[in-house]
Parts: structure tokens; sequence; C-alpha cells
């Protein structure tokens, strides 16, 4: 049972793109692992911007 996990910012990532996200990575592993997309689940969690980090910076985003 594959379990995949997707990590965004929180910058309002709408409804139709978290579908197309699970829809995507679904079909991903069911084309190279020739997994069951019945048994495989996808989880999305949208990370505070301001608990994120790049470059040795916390990121700011474009939220204010």
């Amino acid at each position: 049972m594959p379990y995949i996990n997707i990590r965004v910012t929180d910058e309002e990532v709408t409804r139709e793109q978290k579908r197309q996200l699970i829809e995507g990575a679904t079909q991903l592993v069911v084309d190279i692992l020739n997994k069951n997309p019945q048994t495989t689940h996808v989880v999305i969690d949208e990370v505070p911007i301001a608990n994120w980090g790049v470059n040795g910076k916390q990121y700011l985003g474009t939220k204010k």
C-alpha cells in the first residue's frame, strides 16, 4: 500500500490543484511501480509559510 505525502506552503493551493496533485501522484506510482490505485494513499500537508525555509533563511513568500 503506497503512502505519498506532499508538503506545500499554505499559499492558497486550491481544491482543484490538490485534486490534480492527488490524481497525478497516484498515477505516477501506478505507471512506474505498478501499484494499485485503490490502495494508494495521498496526503497533502499545508505548512505555514513562516515554518518554511530555503537557503538557510526563513521563506517569506508572498503572504502578508
